[in-house]
């Protein structure tokens, strides 16, 4: 006989939740009650808590309809899909993926048709996916380990070793941005965006609380310090409306604006200048 074989070791499998605890997560993250969820449903209370605890077996319609009205990312909603026993139903494919070949032709678009002012495109995790011609003068001087793949667009601009020393109103840029993230993580819930925030609250920089009118214009201008001068921008905020698409769903277009008439001269001729190499 031969030496007794090892009993195979099997890895322990995570358990899956349940679609009771999903729910109640997110109800409780939406800061409703049970009574205030069913109403707006309408449907039982009594329903409800069933469903949360398990004594009941929502149906695909219910999951997607509770999963409507509570705001549930779509990469989430698969997982409660998966949970109550049914297939996902959001796609989830890359943006090279040919299927969304017109959703990246129209990104290409807007991003070449923004020039000679930046232009980027980011996916829920902050990381470039695409960017136009004038995003790239802003990462010279950059260390080379922040514009290892994946590239952090957040991580970029805020860290020491990037952007933000050129950043002339950094402490009021970086509470800016802190907020906005801060937004991000409590809509998703997303546990690597939360990982990001932290990382990104223990960057030197501070922070600057605006007080109601400390700032007349229309929007939080970021300033960048640059050889030809100080350049000010506003942003602007794109995503793809009624995306059906895990990916898409995700994508921002973050396009940055002049927000006086030095920059955009200053641009003009940063863009005549490029263009003459």
């Amino acid at each position: 006989m031969g030496a007794p074989r090892s009993p195979a070791i099997i890895p322990a499998m995570k358990p899956r939740r349940a679609i009771g605890d999903h729910l109640k997560e997110w109800r409780q993250r939406r800061h409703l009650s049970q009574l205030e969820l069913a109403t707006d449903l309408d449907i039982s209370a009594r329903h409800l808590s069933f469903v949360e605890t398990g004594r009941s077996q929502p149906s695909r319609g219910m999951v997607l309809k509770l999963a409507e009205r509570l705001d549930v990312p779509l990469r989430e909603r698969n997982a409660w899909l998966t949970a109550a026993g049914f297939a996902p139903l959001y796609g989830a494919r890359p943006l090279s993926d040919p299927a969304l070949g017109a959703a990246r032709a129209a990104v290409d678009l807007v991003l070449a048709g923004h020039e000679p002012y930046p232009a980027l495109l980011v996916d829920r995790h902050w990381n470039l996916v695409a960017a136009n011609r004038a995003v790239e003068p802003f990462f010279a001087g950059v260390a080379p380990a922040l514009l290892a793949e994946p590239r952090n667009a957040l991580r970029i601009s805020l860290h020491p070793d990037g952007v933000a020393p050129r950043i002339e109103n950094l402490a009021q840029w970086r509470a800016h941005v802190l907020a906005r993230v801060a937004r991000d993580v409590e809509i998703s819930a997303d546990p690597t965006l939360a990982a990001l925030l932290t990382e990104l609250r223990g960057y030197p920089g501070g922070e600057e609380v605006l007080e109601d009118g400390a700032f007349s214009g229309i929007a939080i201008p970021v300033r960048f310090r640059t050889p030809a001068g100080v350049l000010s921008f506003f942003t602007t905020t794109t995503v793809f409306g009624t995306a059906v698409e895990v990916t898409l769903a995700e994508l921002v277009l973050e396009c940055f604006y002049p927000a006086d008439e030095s920059t955009v001269a200053l641009l003009r001729q940063m863009a005549e200048v490029g263009a003459a190499r």
